[in-house]
């Protein structure tokens, strides 16, 4: 059990330059993909975060041999997995455990999959993947703890998803790089680590076309080489340090941020007055930003509200409620993926704040309220809510306390760190 915790001062302004880790949704099915190969694979800007932790512990149980080449760089010899049944306890901690079940179908023809953990933020089914492995030729039993599943061989096939499920993409796109023949996989997901999942088979030998869209086309080929391959910036922590600086009313620049993958996020947190320049690959955000709530036309209340690439990310929505309630205004912001994703907003409202909580996927939010310190202690519900919870605790007046910081830590690479290098006040304590 984590008894972690972190203790902030808040009220302090941050300045200086911080560069986002890798993206941690690239680096777990890019890991997963190692097991389609029997030739070493050296991957770059892999985040020390928690969830990494976790998958690099599953590929060891299967048989592969993993060695960390530097800080950030991961070798990883899947030639002698043996095993088809991933670790049950590591399997419950993360999500991304299931997409294990491609690989190991292509490369043994059998696996079996505890049901996966992850982020407790409401229904989070798995209809999408089990029903593009069923399309590719796998044979499933669902039991109580664990997904069976057998494929004497995978077969091509015109997939059209039921839903642009991240996951269930990627869980597409391994089954079918191994499988006969060709695949379409239609509604597809394509945010930026499926394209990096994608790139990433391409160095392999795979041959995916259509990467950046809703439509992939895949040629089935025998087997995968070797290779080397860089992830990209997580742009979700790039959207988080955006939103630090909005609510602290600091100068940040944020270095290697892609400004191309913040386009809606620009127009999102634009509602609520949030500027900022692009240089290059850097975001800069200026400080005394004038937050104030943009109104639709005829003075209609505003809302921001989630949807698949390259609409605005729901990882996003705890991070732009927090934004919300220091700017001038009434804004809607609803979620509509996730129904258990709000609950957070309870202690944002002990904290100062004026939200209603309309339902499990809406809220409306009244700013600028004055935030006040929690020393009593705020939870970390789920990664996106605990990086929420920082960034009020940075804004509010007086002190916070963090508690259960896995969760953040399970997204966010030495968050408290890489904060004290700004200016932040926060301490990690046991």
């Amino acid at each position: 059990m984590n008894v972690e915790r972190f203790v902030i001062e808040g009220g302090h302004r941050l300045s200086g330059s911080i560069k986002p880790s890798g993206n941690k949704n690239a680096a777990l099915p890019l890991l997963a993909a190692t097991l389609l190969t029997n030739h070493e694979v050296v991957l770059h800007n892999i985040p020390q975060i928690g969830d990494v932790a976790s998958m690099i512990g599953l590929l060891e149980h299967l048989g592969a041999q993993v060695e960390r080449r530097g800080s950030h760089s991961w070798s990883i010899c899947a030639a002698n997995v043996g095993a088809a049944e991933p670790d049950p306890a590591l399997a419950r901690k993360i999500r991304a455990s299931v997409l294990l079940a491609g690989p190991l179908l292509a490369r043994r023809g059998f696996a079996t999959i505890p049901r996966p953990g992850g982020d407790m933020i409401g229904r989070r089914r798995l209809d999408t993947h089990l029903n593009a492995l069923r399309d590719l030729g796998v044979s499933i039993e669902v039991t109580p703890t664990a997904y069976l599943l057998h494929a004497d061989r995978l077969r091509g096939t015109d997939l059209f998803l039921d839903e642009m499920s991240v996951t269930g993409t990627e869980q597409a796109i391994m089954a079918a790089v191994l499988a006969e023949g060709d695949t379409v996989i239609s509604n597809a997901a394509s945010e930026p680590h499926v394209q990096d999942l994608c790139h990433f088979l391409n160095r392999l030998g795979a041959r995916i076309e259509g990467i950046g869209t809703n439509r992939l086309f895949i040629q089935g080929v025998s087997s995968l080489r070797g290779g080397e391959y860089t992830i990209g910036p997580d742009f979700m922590e790039v959207a988080s340090f955006i939103g630090l600086a909005a609510v602290t009313r600091s100068s940040l620049r944020i270095v290697g941020a892609r400004p191309s993958e913040h386009r809606m996020t620009r127009i999102a947190f634009g509602r609520l007055g949030v500027t900022w320049r692009d240089e290059g690959d850097d975001i800069v955000v200026p400080a005394d930003q004038d937050l104030c709530i943009r109104d639709d036309v005829h003075n209609a209340i505003p809302k921001i509200d989630s949807s698949p690439w390259p609409g605005f990310n729901p990882d996003l929505i705890s991070i732009a409620i927090v934004v919300a309630t220091q700017a001038r205004g009434t804004i809607l912001i609803w979620e509509k993926m996730f129904e258990s994703r709000l609950f957070f907003v309870d202690r944002l409202i002990s904290m100062g704040a004026r939200i209603i909580l309309c339902d499990p996927h809406r809220v409306v939010v009244v700013g600028p309220s004055q935030l006040y310190g929690e020393p009593d202690g705020l939870p970390s519900p789920d990664i996106r809510a605990g990086m929420a919870m920082l960034l009020a605790a940075l804004c509010a007046q007086g002190r916070s306390v963090i508690y259960n910081i896995g969760q953040i830590d399970r997204g966010y690479e030495r968050i408290d760190e890489r904060l004290r290098t700004l200016g932040a006040h926060i301490e990690r304590v046991r």
